[in-house]
Order: structure tokens, then sequence, then C-alpha cells
């Protein structure tokens, strides 16, 4: 009868082994702040004068580049990384792809299927799921971006959501280079905006807007002056 081994048994192996491959890790060259606080798998490939610092999980079949730095308490689980790859605080990322010269988070969610150009901006609290940005693409804050494909130098601005979900099926958003996107829109799938095309921001677009075309969706702006006077001359006769 084979032998059981305790939990405590098994942990303790765990931990030998993953100490094991930080050591692997650090003879080749990669820094690892703490390594007794990091998990890394066995299969995880990271080149030369990359950091790791405390708290981070790398798993599955994840491959970082060289000169990277990942930030504490990052989860990344079978991604690759190209080189210069920056990977702010907290932030979990799900096989995907990030090319050389990313900047990711804090605080961002790259859920599976997502490829990400070199030198793109993915900032504060941006979701991502089988999104594909181009070369310096820029979505910096407060923004969901599902079954999308930006073209490169686009700027996406705050709070923006791709709305690819109908209820029943996804839809994909298309967005073309250079273009500019602003702050709190939302793109009802299926859509495409073309190359250097503008969206007005608090925009709720519905329909294609074309290359180098400005699009604004939402209602328009009335000021009553002296209105809150006149709604508390009003409560006050009534009382």
């Amino acid at each position: 009868m084979a032998e059981t081994k305790t939990i405590a048994e098994l942990v303790a192996e765990d931990a030998k082994l993953r100490a094991e491959k930080a050591s692997q890790l650090m003879a080749a060259g990669v820094t690892v702040y703490r390594p007794e606080t990091c998990v890394i798998d066995a299969d995880v490939e990271i080149a030369a004068d990359t950091v790791i610092e405390p708290f981070v999980q790398l798993l599955g079949k994840t491959r970082i580049g060289a000169k990277c730095l990942i930030r504490s308490f990052t989860v990344i689980e079978s991604c690759t990384l190209g080189n210069d790859v920056l990977v702010r605080q907290s932030c979990v990322l799900e096989e995907s792809s990030i090319g050389d010269g990313a900047r990711i988070g804090p605080f961002a969610h790259m859920r599976p299927g997502c490829e990400i150009g070199e030198d793109v901006h993915v900032g504060n609290f941006v979701e991502t799921k089988k999104a594909k940005l181009g070369k310096g693409v820029k979505a910096g804050h407060l923004t969901y971006l599902g079954d999308a494909e930006i073209g490169a130098g686009t700027n996406i601005g705050a709070g923006v959501i791709t709305c690819n979900y109908d209820g029943v099926n996804k839809h994909r958003t298309f967005i073309g280079k250079d273009a500019f996107i602003g702050s709190d829109s939302t793109l009802v799938a299926p859509i495409i905006v073309g190359d250097d095309a503008y969206i007005g921001a608090g925009s709720c677009i519905t329909k294609e807007v074309p290359q180098g075309a400005l699009a604004v969706a939402r209602g328009r702006q009335f000021t009553k002056e002296g209105w809150v006077e006149a709604k508390r001359a009003r409560r006050e006769e009534k009382e």
C-alpha cells in the first residue's frame, strides 16, 4: 500500500520545489525579491535582467522576456510577455500576450484571449477580454474592452465601455488607428469606428463612424437660470 503523505508534508515539498525554481531563475540572471513569498510554477520561463517583486504568482506556462518588472501582488497565468514590460501592482493576467514595452496596471484585469501590442498602456482598473490592441494604444482608466480590435495609436478615454453582449450573443467592436474615444462613451457592438475618428465624451454610439468623422450622441444641455431660488420660494409658500 502506497504511503499517504500528510498535508504538512505536501506543503513542505511544494515549498521546496518552488524555492528550487526561484534559485534556478536567480542563477540565470533573474532578480526575485523575497522568493519565499512568490509562487512560480515549474514550467514558467523568465529571461535575464527581469525583476520579480514579493508576493507575485507566475502560473502555468507563463513566458516573460528580458528587462521586465513584475510588481507585487500580481498574478500572471499562462501569458507571454515581451521585453521591457512593466506590470504594476495587483494585476491579474490570464492566457494573453503582451508586446515589448507595454505598461500594464495597476489593478488591471486581462482575461483570456487578449493580444496587447508594443508600447500599449492598459491602466488603472481596465478590464480586457478577447481584445486586440495595436501598437501605442492607451486605455488609462476605468474601462472595459471586450471582443474589441483597436488600431495603433488610438486613445481610449476614462470610463469607455464596449457593449459586446446583447443578452444572447457576443458582438465585436472595431476601432481604427489614431482614433480618439472620449471619456464615458459606450460603443454598442457590432460597430465600426474608422481611422482618425473622434467620439465626443459621454456619447452612446450605435452606428458606424466613418474615417475622420466626429460623432456625438448625447442629450443636449439646457440651463435654467435662477431655478434653485424659484424652487425654494415655491417650497416656502407651501409651508
